[in-house]
């Protein structure tokens, strides 16, 4: 028990709310930050070491993430951006800011480390002690000022200051233009897991959430600060282009749509794409295909991965190929041309469904609901059973056939396993609904006798 002079005051506790109206942009995530920002300072927040190097802005850990099933079948877990990439990023700049995990050096938030930009109001500026009671009339009202969206209104508060608007993705915007400024950055993987995180159980959760990220990082990617221009000429060849991974990662989609129909519609029209297995060039596609896929593999295993989690990202990586990343591309091009618009929609990433939680445990594929985001994802995987069905008996009947194609074909059919047992094996409420299949196996349908059509 303390004694009366041994107890100290705890410090008081505001809870702002950030302002959102139809008359003043919010900005969302970004501007909400914003706001912690400033009030931050009002309660004279120091965290600065000035042994520390006076250019490091931020240092990222990783996010783990809590509930995730024994084989991570959605690869919520994000290794590669939240730790593999990482491990390249700090032998640049430092790594990029992942939206959590993240602890700023304030002044980075004013400007580059030799240019120190004021707010227009003092006492919003780095440096400036709350000296007065915190809940005096004038400390209240500020804090009360800020917390709407008139602080920063023709100001440099979002564009020069502060968490950075003009990307629904205000994490990787704000650290990429932090190091474009000059500050650096640092990725700290402790053994202990410093920060967890929930992960969505349910694939259209998912989906939606990375065409979101992909809408936003095309933002980026054809703003002024595109990396692949700005970037390079602000940091240094390597740190724009690797931030141009990630800026341009939509168009990741182009060759798995190639690779999804391409091939397939080939075989089953005996016309070849690749080398024939008496061709030397084979054993060069074969060896181009296993070391890529060997190196990824060993990456994502050294970095505590192992081969089941590593296939199910890698399957995952084509399912967001097929859905997000187009779906994304195309949101995005109609709020470009003035088309449409797209607000910041939150993903689920906790139910109460127990039914959902059971088959998320038992490693089934939870579709969720009826999307149009499913369509691609489904009618690709009817062309290439159709196309591997074809192409085993032209081997076993004919004796011959296009041995590439049917190995790519073969790797697609793998991939798609959860997606078959969804359409005809399931009877449960995550399985795919039914108007998605039909209309994806006549979409499949057309694409093969269009084709037929075309070389006929």
């Amino acid at each position: 028990v303390l004694q009366s002079d041994e107890i100290e005051v705890m410090p008081n506790l505001i809870y702002v709310s950030r302002e959102k109206n139809g008359a003043s942009p919010h900005h969302f995530k970004a501007g909400a930050l914003n706001t912690l920002v400033v009030t931050s300072i009002l309660g004279d927040d120091k965290l600065t070491d000035p042994k520390l190097n006076p250019s490091l802005g931020f240092v990222q850990f990783p996010q783990k993430f809590r509930g995730v099933n024994k084989n991570d079948i959605y690869a919520s877990e994000l290794r590669r951006p939240f730790v593999i990439s990482m491990v390249g990023f700090d032998g640049l700049m430092g790594s990029t800011y992942v939206g959590t995990g993240c602890f700023f050096n304030r002044r980075a938030f004013y400007g580059p480390p030799t240019n120190l930009i004021l707010p227009e109001v003092d006492e919003l500026g780095p440096n400036w002690i709350a000296d007065r009671p915190i809940k005096g009339q004038d400390i209240l009202a500020l804090a009360h000022d800020v917390a709407g969206c008139n602080y920063e209104r023709n100001s440099n508060w979002g564009s020069k200051i502060g968490f950075r608007y003009g990307s629904l993705v205000e994490d990787y915007y704000t650290g990429y233009r932090l190091h474009c400024e000059g500050w650096r950055s640092i990725f700290c993987n402790p053994p202990k897991i410093a920060f967890y995180g929930d992960s969505p159980k349910c694939l259209i959760d998912v989906v939606s959430q990375q065409k979101r990220w992909t809408i936003g990082l095309l933002e980026v990617a054809f703003s002024r600060f595109s990396p692949i221009t700005y970037g390079v000429r602000s940091t240094s060849l390597l740190t724009g282009m690797a931030y141009c991974q990630y800026a341009f990662w939509a168009f990741s989609s182009i060759p798995l749509v190639i690779y999804g129909f391409l091939p397939q519609v080939a075989l089953l029209y005996g016309v070849s794409v690749f080398p024939k297995s008496s061709d030397p060039c084979f054993w060069l596609y074969i060896f181009l295909f296993l070391g890529a896929y060997g190196q990824d593999l060993l990456d994502f295993v050294l970095e505590g991965g192992t081969c089941h989690c590593w296939w199910n990202d890698q399957r995952m990586w084509l399912i967001r190929g097929f859905s997000s990343f187009i779906f994304g591309s195309l949101e995005f091009t109609l709020k470009t041309l003035n088309l449409s618009t797209h607000g910041f929609n939150l993903t689920s990433k906790v139910n109460d469904d127990d039914t959902q939680s059971k088959r998320y445990e038992q490693e089934m594929f939870d579709f969720g609901a009826s999307s149009i985001m499913f369509f691609p994802i489904t009618t690709v995987a009817i062309v290439n059973l159709l196309a591997f069905v074809y192409g085993l008996y032209g081997v076993f009947v004919w004796g011959e056939g296009l041995v590439l194609e049917l190995m790519l074909v073969s790797f697609a059919v793998v991939n798609s396993l959860p997606i078959y047992m969804a359409m005809v094996l399931r009877d449960d409420d995550g399985k795919l609904p039914k108007n998605v299949c039909i209309l994806a196996g006549s979409l499949a349908c057309f694409v093969i006798m269009s084709v037929f059509f075309v070389l006929k």
